[in-house]
């Protein structure tokens, strides 16, 4: 019998295992390695330097539009599934082989290939990136089944919590073993990549994808084991009571106005901040000329200061509701991505800097932390406040529509930064729509009740 503790820790292990995948594959090592892979192609292909820069921001953008808009219109469907049949852990096991099978694949994207190694390196990532966003809504929607619904904040805060914290040893590790600097090819301590990986050919940079889906692979086991599916009737899978269901759900919406304000204004602010996550590694490559060691250090800047944010989040959340933090982390975001784009190396905002100065890169490290930190903060309190919109027998489904919300919106941040930049030709004012975003996400919360429908 696994005691009520332990179940938590299990749930809790799934933000260990999964994290790395935004942490090293999205954000911080393979974001930007496929920059440098892709920007060099364009270089190769005749284009100038910051031409290619921007080409390999829109690739990369429209990449992730394309997996999320999959997401989008699966996700609602897979879970009304799910809770049709009562069965959720099955489809855990099912996309954790994407996950682990799409990051192993990353270790083929090799520099100087041909286009077609673009299009490997994208669709490898977006298979695994497909599986962990369908396996976190199916681990979501346990989460009503953990504790009573005051401890359910805090619960969050510290999944979360754990989460990066997993995220920052993994980076940490990669760091100090695997990935090469660029020029020097070793590694942060002064060494050769470990188990003999190439540096010439960026073995110990393109290792991150098998130590990704090996992390995930070890670390799911705890979940596995300790957390089980919540005691229900069993029922065949009928796609038909299924999609019949889902129905039932949409059609409520127009009945249920908190629900309705809170899923559009997800839809806005947490993909907002998805893209602020796979875009902020590309940007400090191709605007500060950042290399994968200094990317790195930012990210444990960020990491760390995830972590701690989302456990004092998650003590906020249960003192106060999800509401205030949400909207506080929004407007710390709506800053940061205002000085991001009137930033450059000579300066902010028409105020100069010494290029050749350490200050552009200490305002882009604050610009990380806060963007951990309130990144952090949102992410808990949004898990929270979905839970106050919906009970444990409908979580799945409710999850799904969750996820829907936020991916109709991932599909248009990363199209609207790749067509941002293809116009404007400027990585940097690429990001702008980003603060428009944010802004309709905190405005739509003015009709969300703090207290959800669980008042």
């Amino acid at each position: 019998m696994v005691s009520a503790k332990k179940r938590i820790w299990g749930w809790y292990f799934f933000d260990w295992a999964s994290q790395p995948y935004n942490t090293l594959l999205l954000t911080f090592i393979f974001g930007p390695y496929f920059a440098e892979v892709a920007r060099g192609y364009y270089m190769g292909q005749g284009m100038e330097a910051d031409a290619a820069a921007a080409a390999a921001q829109s690739y990369w953008g429209w990449g992730l539009a394309i997996a999320s808009i999959f997401i989008a219109v699966m996700a609602p469907l897979l879970g009304a599934v799910a809770d049709s049949t009562g069965r959720r852990l099955i489809w855990v096991w099912i996309f954790s082989v994407f996950y682990v099978v799409g990051a192993w694949g990353l270790w083929w994207v090799a520099p100087g290939g041909e286009g077609d190694m673009l299009f490997w390196a994208l669709a490898s990532f977006g298979l695994g990136f497909i599986g962990m966003e369908f396996a976190t809504i199916f681990t979501n929607s346990l989460m009503p089944s953990l504790s009573d619904h005051e401890d359910l904040g805090a619960i969050s805060g510290s999944g979360f919590a754990f989460g990066y914290l997993g995220g920052l040893v993994a980076l940490i590790i990669m760091l100090l073993f695997f990935a090469e600097g660029t020029d020097s090819g070793q590694t942060f301590l002064g060494i050769s990549p470990l188990l003999g990986l190439d540096p010439e050919a960026r073995e110990g940079t393109r290792f991150v994808g098998p130590f990704t889906a090996l992390w995930y692979a070890v670390f799911m086991v705890p979940f596995f084991l300790w957390v089980k599916e919540p005691r229900t009737v069993a029922q065949p899978l009928r796609p038909g009571r299924a999609i019949s269901m889902l129905t039932d759900l949409l059609a409520s919406l127009r009945y249920r106005r908190s629900l309705s304000a809170y899923l559009v204004s997800s839809l806005f602010y947490r993909d907002a901040l998805n893209a602020l996550y796979g875009f902020g590694g590309v940007y400090a490559s191709g605007v500060l000329g950042w290399s994968i060691t200094q990317i790195g250090i930012f990210g444990i800047v960020g990491a760390v200061a995830a972590m701690v944010a989302s456990w004092l989040g998650g003590r906020v959340d249960r003192a106060f509701g999800p509401k205030p933090v949400i909207a506080f982390s929004i407007v710390v975001l709506i800053a940061v991505c205002a000085v991001i784009v009137g930033m450059t190396r000579e300066g902010v905002w028409g105020l100069a800097m010494d290029p050749a100065s350490g200050r552009p890169d200490q305002i882009f490290f604050a610009c990380g932390a806060l963007i951990g930190a309130a990144g952090g903060m949102v992410q808990a309190a949004s898990r929270t406040m979905m839970v106050r919109h919906t009970t444990p027998d409908r979580a799945t489904e409710a999850f799904g529509l969750f996820a829907l919300s936020g991916k109709v919106a991932s599909f248009m941040s990363p199209a609207l930064i790749a067509l941002a930049t293809q116009i404007s030709g400027s990585q940097r004012i690429g990001i702008s729509p980003l603060i428009g975003l944010f802004l309709i996400g905190l405005i739509l919360l003015v009709w969300v009740n703090p207290k959800g429908e669980q008042s």
